[in-house]
């Protein structure tokens, strides 16, 4: 049996990273036997059923690349610079040492940048050139790779892909239900919580709506759902999961979404529940454009509260759901990453030159 080191922003309580690493697990082939480097291996090892250890042991991530076959990295926005500058001296770090021990080395389901340092260029090219196979989740990430002459596959981002679990305990609660997932960023300061927060209520109000106020990274985003709570406590409630699969499964219970987070957008639309996007990031921008979503950027909310709270009312009451032939192609689509644990295809023999066919 093959051995793999799995590398991310694994056991850091992002309910969309966890999502990716369910997707990898689900994905990859009964031959291989995965190790996940984790922030939290106790955690890891119990919400996964997988083997993990601390991602930060000096001496346990090499022995753990010592004595696999496999150097699995990915996926998700790990090559940037946007959150830290450490973030590319890590993860290139990693693929330096998996080649050093002579790993097939898999770059999964990656979304590259932004880079805004030439340092972290610079790592993430070399980094990138060392990978054996390269998957991709959005067509800027395969171009700045193109750029570098450096081959990719695209292919949408794997959590389309996963299989959600049901949340029976969602049809007792009152309908319509409206999923609320925001998260910590400079952009949502406090002045624009506080409309995002009077919106609800006029929607709320409005349409005797449930609100589900989920935070997808407890650590950050749960002050910001409590506070959304607190001051709206008629018909809402903090919703706190720790499965990847039950929360993707939470969608398929709401009747709309209103979201921050890429994978709360991708696990809503994949379950069938309309969406409203609040962007912050271009990733979000270009799920925006090519689903398309409905939604607006951070920086350009309007000032008062009432056009905000109308237009998640359309959205509520004409809003369409992605068509199921949309919903299978992106699903099949992102099964595309799967191909990269396959064995590489047998080389053509090349013809002898001067002799005849």
């Amino acid at each position: 049996m093959l051995r793999a080191v799995l590398s991310g922003y694994y056991g850091m309580g992002n309910g969309g990273d966890e999502a990716l690493l369910a997707t990898l697990l689900q994905m990859l082939p009964p031959s291989v036997k995965p190790l996940v480097l984790s922030a939290r291996p106790q955690v890891t090892e119990l919400l996964h059923q997988v083997e993990a250890t601390d991602r930060y042991s000096a001496l346990g991530v090499p022995k753990a690349l010592r004595q696999s076959d496999w150097f699995i990295w990915g996926g998700g926005s790990l090559m940037q610079d946007a959150t830290s500058i450490r973030n590319p001296l890590y993860y290139g770090g990693l693929m330096g040492l998996a080649k050093n021990f002579d790993l097939r080395t898999i770059a999964w389901a990656q979304g590259v940048g932004p880079l805004r340092h030439r340092s972290s260029q610079w790592i993430a090219r070399q980094a990138f050139h060392q990978c054996d196979r390269i998957s991709v989740r959005d067509q800027a990430s395969a171009s700045l790779l193109q750029e570098w002459h450096i081959e990719s596959t695209l292919a949408p981002d794997p959590v389309w892909a996963l299989s959600a679990e049901s949340v029976p305990e969602l049809s007792s609660l009152p309908a319509p239900r409206v999923a609320v997932v925001l998260r910590a960023h400079p952009q949502l300061n406090e002045s624009r919580l506080q409309l995002l927060i009077r919106a609800l209520d006029q929607l709320q109000r409005a349409t005797a709506t449930h609100l589900l106020v989920i935070p997808f990274q407890p650590s950050q985003d749960r002050a910001i759902a409590e506070a959304i709570v607190q001051q709206i406590p008629q018909r809402s409630q903090l919703i706190l999961e720790d499965s990847p699969r039950r929360l993707k499964g939470l969608f398929r219970g709401v009747e709309l979404v209103i979201a921050m987070r890429l994978h709360a957008l991708i696990m809503a639309a994949a379950e069938g529940a309309r969406c409203w996007a609040l962007s912050y990031d271009p990733k979000v921008d270009a799920l925006m454009a090519e689903l398309p979503l409905p939604g607006c950027r951070l920086s350009e909310l309007p000032r008062d509260a009432a056009p905000l709270s109308r237009e998640w009312m359309e959205c509520l009451a004409n809003g369409e759901p992605l068509l199921p032939e949309t919903l299978d192609s992106l699903g099949d689509r992102a099964a595309i990453h799967q191909q990269l644990f396959l064995p590489d295809p047998p080389q053509r023999p090349q013809m002898e030159s001067g002799k005849n066919c």
